[in-house]
């Protein structure tokens, strides 16, 4: 498959990089820093320098012609404020996802968040808290689109322990860490999976091996 992935210089994307690369498949990383171009080529990975930010439609489709999937890992990143959650988390998503209709790159996985499926508790902190809402707009967004064959993948707390190749997926998993070396595994074998389409899924580390719990997933469509 030929994948181009969005943030492609964030810490799951990396993982995922290498893991697609790996296998064979061709990748492209859209990046924001001509200076990060040198981490995706370590892995075979074709960068790509364009910010979601300020593209326009045009710009970003010609980057997604001739892609059988997308994947969406960008993120505004610690530090920055509740402005570019909207900006980077939301609107970037959007732009990616009509960007990948126009392109005719019908797989499309989107990273998001636990959390966003309903609105922040009155005591969260309003950064994190505009963080959720704007993974929340961009999951809706996708998710009422007919053009993509959307999986939406929402994590618990994210670690950088070393990948267990164990974990739980599941619609509703209860609230606990997932590496982001399984992150990545779990997307690759959601590439896979076009049973998989259409279904927003919690991910956490559990029991279960990252074939077999795609697999269980998907089943349950038949």
């Amino acid at each position: 498959m030929r994948i181009v992935i969005a943030g492609g210089h964030g810490q799951i994307a990396l993982r995922l990089e290498q893991l697609l690369t790996a296998r064979g498949d061709e990748v492209a990383g859209i990046i924001r820093k001509p200076e990060q171009a040198g981490d995706l080529l370590a892995s075979g990975t074709e960068p790509v320098v364009c910010d979601l930010e300020s593209a326009s439609l045009e710009d970003v489709v010609k980057h997604l012609e001739g892609a059988d999937a997308a994947v969406f890992a960008a993120g505004a990143g610690p530090g920055s404020g509740a402005a570019r959650k909207d900006t980077v988390d939301h609107r970037s998503a959007v732009l990616f996802a009509d960007a990948a209709e126009r392109a005719g790159a019908r797989r499309f996985l989107i990273v998001s968040s636990m959390g966003a499926s309903h609105e922040p508790p009155p005591d969260t902190d309003p950064v994190f808290a505009a963080y959720l809402r704007a993974k929340a707009a961009a999951d809706d967004d996708i998710r009422a689109r007919d053009g993509l064959d959307w999986t939406v993948l929402r994590p618990g707390r994210l670690t950088n322990e070393p990948g267990t190749g164990r974990v739980k997926l599941a619609e509703r998993t209860g609230r606990a860490e997932i590496t982001r070396d399984d992150v990545a595994a779990v997307l690759t074998a959601l590439l896979d999976e076009p049973r998989t389409a259409g279904r927003t899924l919690e991910l956490i580390n559990g029991d279960a091996a990252v074939a077999d719990a795609v697999a269980a997933v998907a089943a349950e469509r038949g």
